[in-house]
């Protein structure tokens, strides 16, 4: 027995997860960022996370060209950039960056973010697994809601 992407879609979409974005930058220095739900944290010894990136986002290539990336940890009040890092067309270099402590580009005004250093990359179907070992980590605004993403939309916590 077989399910559609579809079918396996509207099920995944009962998972409610929290919403990032994750940065990097390309071989010219050039910050990037993404937005994803698919991050988790793996181990504590070593300390390492991941994160999933479809293989069809044109900017795939900065993170293959770089061994840093970010993980920002997005408040509910960050619905708007949440967006603006998810719509194919836009300028993903364009943002409130800002370098972490380990030179990495983070995001200001999150609720926490992690620098990690990146171990591996494994295939993952139409997506490449990246895992990252956390260099860095720091609640910034811990007063904050997060923003989470619930049966294909944004939710708050009540």
């Amino acid at each position: 027995m077989s399910i559609s992407a579809d079918e396996y879609r509207k099920v995944a979409s009962y998972f409610a997860t929290g919403v990032t974005i994750v940065t990097t930058q390309n071989a010219a220095n050039e910050a990037y960022g993404l937005t994803a739900t698919a991050f988790t944290s793996v181990s504590l010894d070593p300390l390492l996370i991941l994160v999933c990136l479809s293989n069809h986002l044109s900017g795939l290539k900065a993170f293959e060209e770089s061994n840093q990336l970010g993980v920002n940890i997005l408040a509910a009040d960050q619905e708007d950039l949440s967006n603006h890092f998810a719509q194919s067309g836009t300028d993903r270099s364009k943002g409130p960056y800002l370098r972490g402590k380990t030179g990495v580009p983070v995001l200001a005004n999150v609720i926490a973010r992690l620098e990690c250093e990146v171990t591996a990359r494994y295939p993952g179907g139409d997506h490449t697994i990246i895992m990252g070992r956390v260099e860095n980590a720091e609640v910034v605004n811990p007063e904050k809601n997060p923003l989470l993403f619930y049966e294909s939309r944004y939710r708050e916590l009540k």
